[in-house]
């Protein structure tokens, strides 16, 4: 692993967030965007080299709406930016990960993702991202 790329929050009500974060962090998001495979509208906030991603459900079956709906708002997952995320993934795997995406999809911020199941990894959801390159 890299580096931590961002933290990811389930959040109910993606714009008041926006203003909440904005007060919070003292600057505003630099980037949203919806990903319409996952369901999800994202809000990007860069404090230093850190992120934090504020993920709000587009539609009711998606991911994040279900896990607002069992756990309510609050940290969803962290994320860890690799250089080779297909060789990440084996190895993960071969260290006993459980790796619930084998092929990367494309998420938002331009980068390429997968999860590790949270069993995996002691209750926490961990994404691997990979920057596309142009």
């Amino acid at each position: 692993m890299d580096k931590i790329e961002h933290i990811g929050i389930a959040v109910n009500n993606l714009e008041g967030a926006n203003a909440t974060y904005k007060k919070l962090l003292g600057t505003a998001a630099y980037k949203q965007e919806e990903v319409e495979s996952e369901g999800v509208k994202t809000s990007f906030f860069k404090i230093g080299e850190s992120k934090i991603e504020l993920l709000g459900a587009t539609r009711e079956d998606s991911p994040i709406a279900k896990f607002l709906k069992k756990k309510g708002e609050g940290i969803h997952h962290i994320a860890f930016a690799v250089s080779d995320i297909e060789q990440k993934i084996k190895e993960l795997e071969a260290d006993g990960f459980e790796v619930l995406n084998k092929t990367p999809k494309k998420g938002a911020d331009n980068k390429r993702v997968a999860f590790l199941h949270p069993k995996s990894s002691h209750g926490v959801l961990v994404e691997i991202c990979q920057e596309i390159k142009k």
